[in-house]
């Protein structure tokens, strides 16, 4: 029996709330306006059409925060707690570690950061299967640009994954087909 190809989604969880809290609110985060990731696995799946392995990174040095690890547990995330010494960027270590073990895999993959950090690691994954990279367009770090024409796929946490249930006070180029003067007046 054939199983289904499966979207591995990384999940930089660090990444996206420090974009969002410092580059985008210019504060800490409200429960309410941090992205409901569930939507984030409903879209891959109904984007890349097969089933998700949802993989949440995590620092947790000192404590794990238990509720946040229940919640993602109970919408289909694989929370990952990780610790290291004071100079080690854990979660970057191992999603590192993650993208080069899928190299060797039969799996299509999301990496879910605006880090340059993961660069290498993506463009080596790019070998012709489906590769995604989802964050804040206008954060993405700028060397991702050199591999769409490898195949790598972007996507707008807010605006093609539909992952808030406010709009960012965000500043963006707008195509001109997107272009509603009434959310401006």
């Amino acid at each position: 029996m054939e199983t289904a190809r499966t979207t591995h989604v990384l999940v930089d969880g660090e990444n996206i709330d420090a974009t969002l809290g410092t580059s985008i609110l210019g504060r800490r985060p409200r429960p309410e306006e941090r992205p409901r990731w569930e939507r984030l696995l409903q879209f891959v799946e109904r984007q890349w059409g097969q089933p998700t392995n949802g993989l949440f990174f995590l620092a947790a040095n000192s404590e794990l925060p238990m509720s946040f690890v229940q919640a993602l547990l109970a919408i289909g995330y694989r929370p990952i707690p990780l610790s290291g010494g004071a100079n080690q960027k854990v979660v970057d270590i191992a999603i590192q570690r993650t993208l080069e073990e899928l190299k060797s895999r039969d799996a299509d993959v999301v990496l879910v950061s605006n880090d340059g950090d993961f660069v290498e690691q993506v463009e080596n994954v790019l070998d012709g299967r489906r590769v995604g990279l989802v964050g804040f367009t206008e954060f993405r770090n700028s060397a991702f640009a050199q591999l769409t024409s490898r195949g790598l796929d972007f996507f707008d946490l807010e605006y093609d994954v539909n992952a808030f249930n406010e709009r960012l006070p965000r500043v963006r180029i707008i195509p001109i087909d997107e272009f509603d003067p009434t959310q401006f007046i």
